[in-house]
């Protein structure tokens, strides 16, 4: 699709073409790094992203895979500019970073690979894939733990360094990698599929040079860029102007809060009350709180638009306190910065929310439901160390239930992984896998219903780490009287049928015959209960969504009604 319709040194057809092939290479990059990573968060989950940045780093086109890693790819380009200069920089070069505090922004996990694309030793643009690698070291197996306070603790740290120099692999890097990963094998496949996915790009880009030349390329990506900021800028004018505030209250009883102050010119989202740190490793580094930030701006904006660049971003500005939960300064560790980062988009959202309910819905699950698990597969007897993020409720809107079985804000494009997998590549069962119907998100509109899973270990060496937000009598919130949806959930049922919940769990061994129990959240509710139709509410009892009792007390349906209904059911059944 052209984007932009006014060029003036080039035909504006031509600048159309070259922004729809600069697409096209980032889907080709985001399709060569999902047929051959080894990894299934990365294969089946797409936990990465993949992004063409014009010769100054700033992000053009992205592919798909993860929504927060498009903010993050620029820090990187940044980032390996100023630490090698341009003179510095060759053709065949590739860069490593996944500093959360420098270029490589999230964890240590998300590691970075760049490659600086050159025509006639003339930078005109790089290419960067940035993908979870499950293992790189650290004091647990994953490198993540609720424990952990310095970053050090969390695996190898990669400043920014030369992986490839003039197309020769630095082997020296490769192997400490390697000596370093618990499972070295994934590792290094996901680290070769990342160059693969990075080299694709780099020739497409260099064949649209061949062909249409370096002045065209680069006003196409200029294009691109203007064309997103002023999309953003023409929504700004149709918003609510003023300063407007928020706050919600975290597991641990903290308040947080936020004010948000929107202008013709500018989206402000202003952080500084609050202070201090949180225990472990759920701060977030600055530019993770900034991507919080504009994962909202975005759905705020500009949700229809199904492209994103730097551009977009151009009118927000995200305020913040240094040495806070949402500006950590090194060492601090940032192994589940994800529970950071959502807690600066809920507020954003729930700040937004009450100035145009019919852009933006209710409270969502919240959390990003980081599971891990660790153990010898009991079949091949190889070391195990999986990563998954898991599903759940979002809120109702003014004119539509929330949608079920959904990932977080933040891993909008992101995939569960199949059972199927599961099972053969990491070793558990999985005994169920279903909507569950607790109370919760009642209203006019309902919120999307969470999930119960349950997964049973093999194996006498399986240990657990799982961080949930929203456990603890703060479950997501509803809109226009309609009723908060429910609480996430970690519940180990031992084999002897004794139960632990949790909400944080750090490396927890976990026996043979032990059932682990993911429930996840239901979204918020929108709207009274009581104006929801009489014929969606008979539907929701009918499909078990909810109980005989939710549907008298809470939805007003009469029992003579609600008895026919179950009759039917019982028949069915």
């Amino acid at each position: 699709m052209t984007m932009d319709t006014h060029c003036t040194q080039h035909d504006p057809f031509t600048i159309g073409i070259i922004q729809s092939a600069l697409q096209a290479i980032c889907d080709e990059m985001s399709v060569a790094m999902k047929k051959t990573a080894m990894s299934a968060i990365i294969y089946e989950v797409l936990d990465f992203g993949v992004g063409v940045l014009d010769a100054k780093g700033r992000l053009t086109t992205q592919g798909f895979g993860v929504p927060v890693f498009v903010g993050m790819l620029e820090a990187g380009v940044e980032a390996v500019i100023k630490k090698f200069g341009t003179n510095n920089i060759q053709p065949g070069d590739i860069f490593i970073t996944n500093d959360p505090h420098s270029g490589g922004v999230s964890h240590l996990n998300d590691v970075v690979v760049l490659l600086p694309v050159f025509d006639n030793d003339v930078t005109i643009g790089w290419m960067s894939n940035k993908a979870h690698w499950g293992d790189i070291g650290g004091a647990v197996p994953g490198g993540i733990s609720h424990d952990l306070e310095e970053i050090y603790q969390e695996g190898m740290i990669f400043p920014e360094i030369k992986l490839f120099e003039r197309g020769q692999p630095n082997q020296s890097v490769i192997d400490m990698i390697a000596s370093n990963s618990r499972v070295s094998d994934y590792t290094l496949g996901d680290m070769w599929a990342g160059i693969a996915s990075i080299r694709a790009g780099e020739r497409r880009l260099k064949e649209l040079v061949q062909k249409y030349g370096r002045a065209s390329i680069a006003q196409a990506m200029e294009s691109m860029l203007d064309y997103c900021e002023a999309m953003s800028r023409a929504a700004l004018k149709q918003l609510p102007k003023g300063t407007f505030t928020a706050e919600d209250r975290m597991d641990n009883g903290q308040i947080i809060k936020v004010k948000v102050t929107v202008s013709d010119d500018a989206f402000i989202v202003d952080l500084r009350e609050n202070d201090g740190y949180l225990d472990g490793p759920f701060n977030c580094p600055y530019l993770n709180t900034v991507v919080g930030a504009q994962v909202a701006f975005k759905a705020l904006t500009s949700p229809e638009a199904n492209f994103t660049n730097a551009g977009t971003f151009r009118p927000l500005k995200v305020l913040t306190k240094p040495g806070t939960l949402f500006h950590s300064l090194p060492p601090k560790s940032a192994g589940m910065y994800f529970e950071g980062l959502m807690l600066s988009l809920e507020l954003v959202w729930k700040c937004a929310a009450q100035l145009v309910p019919d852009k933006l819905g209710a409270g969502h699950l919240h959390t990003v439901g980081g599971t891990i698990f660790a153990m010898t597969h009991p079949d091949t007897g190889h070391t195990v160390v999986t990563c998954e993020p898991m599903v759940g409720g979002w809120g109702a809107g003014p004119d539509r239930d929330g949608l079920s079985g959904q990932h977080c804000a933040g891993d909008g494009e992101t995939y569960t992984c199949p059972v199927e997998v599961n099972e053969v590549r990491n070793g558990l069962f999985v005994d169920r896998y279903e909507f569950h119907c607790d109370p919760g998100g009642e209203g006019e509109y309902c919120g999307g219903k969470g999930i119960v899973l349950d997964y049973r270990v093999r194996t006498n060496d399986a240990y657990l780490t799982a961080l949930y937000a929203r456990t603890n009598g703060n479950p997501p919130w509803g809109l226009d009287r309609g009723r908060d949806g429910s609480l996430n959930d970690v519940n180990i049922v031992r084999e002897d049928g004794s139960e632990e919940h949790y909400s944080r769990i750090g490396h927890l061994k976990i026996n043979p015959g032990d059932t682990v129990r993911f429930t996840t959240a239901n979204g918020g509710g929108y709207g009274d209960p009581k104006r929801r139709s009489r014929k969606r509410v008979l539907e929701d009892l009918k499909d078990e969504y909810i109980s005989p009792e939710q549907a008298e007390h809470v939805f007003g349906i009469s029992p003579d009604e609600i008895a026919a209904v179950m009759r039917h059911v019982n028949k069915e059944g």
